[in-house]
């Protein structure tokens, strides 16, 4: 028996086939905005379809208008769709904050996937930054900072000099040119940021925990965040699965 999951994120969105042990067995990402031209979910979806599918499909999504274009597509072809937070989450995971709607999806399946920890902190380097705090295996709440590619392109789109760039991780002086000298802001900017963010929520934690990263550029920091960490691209997926597996 094999089962369909995604993650509709505001830049980009991932669809993923799982198999009956969650293993992720096909994988395909692409640019949120897609999803509105004429034919493109459906012919994502077909490369998916396929002998004993479960019709239930379920999504983590910050994107309403994606989910319901998504969902109109797979209706015709008489799949059941679902998202996350329509379901009972209570069942898996505690929220300790005051408006559980304002928590988006995908915070709230990272820190199922996470729970596992018992005491965690998750960052997920997304179109925001964000921090998501999870202790005695409860969601206490979390931190968004703005994010880094985000950050990269509004700069260029705004400036009449300034050019988009690739971020490296090496940077062991001030710029002699402009994208060396960008690369050093935001290396460092977000050197001190993220530090800063970690120090601060952990500061008075007197307990064993975790600090997980996802996202795009998880790979690039961890080498620059200056306590132990652990990345795991598919802690959403994961999430997702678990809410599936036992959901629905």
């Amino acid at each position: 028996m094999y089962y369909i999951v995604g993650d509709i994120g505001n830049t980009s969105t991932r669809i993923c086939l799982l198999n009956k042990k969650s293993k992720i067995l096909k994988s395909v990402i692409f640019d949120t905005k897609n999803i509105f031209l004429k034919g493109f979910a459906k012919k994502i979806f077909k490369k998916f379809f396929k002998k004993d599918l479960k019709k239930e499909v379920l999504f983590s999504c910050v994107v309403p208008l994606a989910y319901k274009k998504i969902k109109k597509v797979l209706k015709k072809d008489n799949f059941d769709v679902f998202e996350v937070k329509s379901l009972k989450l209570k069942k898996l995971i505690k929220l300790n904050i005051k408006n559980k709607n304002q928590l988006g999806s995908d915070r709230i399946v990272n820190s199922i996937a996470g729970k596992k920890f018992h005491n965690c902190l998750i960052i997920d380097f997304g179109t925001a930054t964000t921090f998501d705090i999870i202790k005695n295996q409860t969601y206490e709440g979390g931190v968004i900072a703005p994010g880094i590619k985000l950050s990269i392109k509004n700069l260029s789109q705004s400036t009449a000099l300034l050019p988009m760039f690739e971020l490296k991780n090496k940077q062991t002086s001030y710029g002699k040119n402009t994208k060396d000298a960008l690369n050093a802001g935001f290396i460092w900017g977000y050197d001190g940021l993220i530090n800063n963010i970690i120090n601060k929520i952990t500061h008075n934690w007197k307990m064993n925990y975790k600090i997980i990263l996802t996202g795009g550029y998880a790979n690039l920091f961890k080498k620059i965040i200056k306590r132990k960490t652990i990345v795991d691209q598919n802690i959403t997926i994961k999430g997702i699965s678990k809410v599936y597996r036992e959901l629905i």
